[in-house]
């Protein structure tokens, strides 16, 4: 049976059964309930599966029982109630890190162009905006012309959203910068802004919108940078110092802001290990002493015998397993005979994140800055291994697995290749004087390097090397019995300060 036309509640007009567009006028002749999602008819009042008022008129008019003492017919009746108005979204506060980029001169540049290379451009400029933002766990909010909004801390809130969002802008400016060959526009660049702070956002996951003024003012950050440059605000400075160099960018007058607001030029990533760095309130090193002097013990327990040894230190986020490594550091630092310090941080993001950490130490003993152009990693790393590989034949099989891991090289041997080449340079450092390498965030690492590291106890059973490695207690989870019952690995779990450490430790910092 075919249903009765449906009539459009603006113009009148009949439309077939089941139209969802009105053919004369274009309005939407099908709605839906926001509370529970059955379809209702254009001007219904109410829904008819749960109830809910579908507009402010049919809230405020709702018809209540008999009797009550609300109803307008009774005679204790006062005076009407006020309309209430059924919100169809609970909103919710959130910390969020909004991105903002948009490429410069796009109106004169799409004047120029073709509309076809107009369309390439923009085509490709989002599909890189959106492969780099999911790369970093961000979400596109939105497409505004030649503009892209991204937002990080939602849906899923990380501790390095922040560092993350800033990673991305920077990513996206190089890659709009890529672009100059693949249309006519040498002059093409983009500028981005990065404001962190407290934005409204709508849990319909349908929706996602992020609200307030966070988002007008990364808008208006974006609008103040230089092309070619990713400007953020103090916020999110303060949170990423330790992973991204800043310049000084001054104060500037954004629209609709009573106050300049200080902005910061981010100018490259730097190495991690500078995450040994601490700045701000010094607190006094309390509840863990014990802790640091197992580290100590199993540190010259490995260098007297010559044996790799490695201290797997676990627990929760925020526990202390960073400040320990920083005690742990400074302890290293100070002994006469020096040690060499190899910091490497496991990536829960980003494309060729496998041995990440191990590159990262790579680089840190090369000098290595994690942006170098490819004929500097090249140049470096063959003074490298010429300053610490004293064998030629040596250098030459080290070379080649060491460039593969800094994608200098072709991939080309096997991974137990690979792995022979990697425990190959470290041994010959440790030959100088002891090797320490800290894994940071090994919850997060792949299962290759794990591997490479249990590969490195086994089979440079003799060396002066030293592994300590973070992690938080899921890696136990992932990955069961890892290093369990290996002679040459002691487990250390940090548990939660108890009452009286936590007191010294405030009075520390409050005195």
């Amino acid at each position: 049976m075919r249903g009765a036309p449906t009539v459009c509640p603006r113009c009148g007009t009949g439309n077939a059964p089941g139209a969802k567009f009105c053919v004369e006028c274009g309005s939407s002749l099908a709605t839906s309930c926001p509370e529970c999602g059955h379809v209702t008819a254009p001007g219904q009042n109410f829904c008819a599966d749960c109830g809910a008022a579908l507009s402010p008129r049919s809230a405020s008019t709702a018809q209540v029982a008999p009797g009550d003492p609300s109803s307008p017919g009774d005679a204790r009746a006062g005076p009407p109630p006020a309309p209430v108005l059924r919100r169809r979204d609970t909103a919710e506060l959130r910390t969020v890190s909004v991105l903002f980029v948009d490429i410069v001169g796009y109106t004169a540049l799409s004047e120029r162009l073709d509309p076809e290379d107009v369309r390439d451009l923009l085509g490709h400029y989002f599909d890189a905006a959106r492969r780099i933002v999911d790369r970093y766990g961000g979400t596109i909010e939105k497409f505004i012309g030649d503009a892209v909004m991204a937002v990080w801390g939602t849906p899923v809130a990380r501790e390095d959203d922040v560092e993350r969002a800033v990673r991305a802008a920077l990513e996206i400016v190089d890659a709009v910068a890529a672009l100059r060959h693949e249309v006519d526009a040498p002059t093409l660049e983009a500028r981005a802004g990065v404001v962190t702070g407290q934005a409204a956002l709508l849990v319909k996951p349908e929706e996602g919108v992020v609200v307030g003024d966070r988002v007008n003012t990364a808008a208006r950050v974006q609008a103040a940078a230089e092309p070619g440059t990713v400007l953020v605000d103090d916020i999110t400075r303060q949170v990423t110092a330790t992973a991204i160099a800043y310049e000084d960018a001054g104060r500037h007058e954004l629209k609709g802001k009573a106050e300049p607001v200080h902005l910061w030029r981010a100018v490259e990533v730097v190495a991690s290990g500078r995450l040994g760095d601490r700045e701000g309130l010094n607190a006094r090193f309390v509840g863990r002493d014990a802790d640091l002097r197992l580290a100590k013990e199993m540190f010259h327990a490995g260098m007297s015998r010559r044996s790799v040894r490695l201290v797997a230190v676990s627990g929760p986020a925020g526990v202390g397993k960073s400040r320990l490594r920083g005690e742990f550091l400074e302890y290293l630092t100070a002994l006469p005979e020096g040690v060499l310090w190899h910091p490497g941080r496991c990536l829960p993001y980003g494309d060729g994140i496998a041995y990440w950490a191990l590159a990262e130490m790579v680089r840190y003993r090369l000098g290595l800055p994690e942006d170098a152009p490819s004929e500097e990693a090249e140049a470096k790393l063959a003074a490298g291994v010429e300053r610490w590989v004293e064998d030629p034949a040596e250098r030459t099989f080290i070379s080649l697995r060491l460039g593969v891991l800094l994608g200098v090289a072709d991939a080309g041997p096997s991974r137990e290749e690979l792995f022979a080449g990697w425990r190959l340079f470290f041994e010959r450092l440790s030959e100088h004087a002891p090797v320490v390498m800290a894994f940071e965030d090994v919850h997060w690492a792949d299962d290759g390097l794990l591997d490479f590291v249990e590969y490195l106890l086994d089979w440079s059973a003799q060396q002066r090397i030293f592994i300590v490695t973070f992690a938080r207690p899921e890696l136990s989870e992932r990955r069961s019995g890892w290093l369990a019952g290996h002679p040459g690995a002691t487990a250390m779990h940090l548990d939660p300060l108890g009452e009286k450490a936590m007191e010294d430790l405030l009075d520390s910092v409050a005195t």
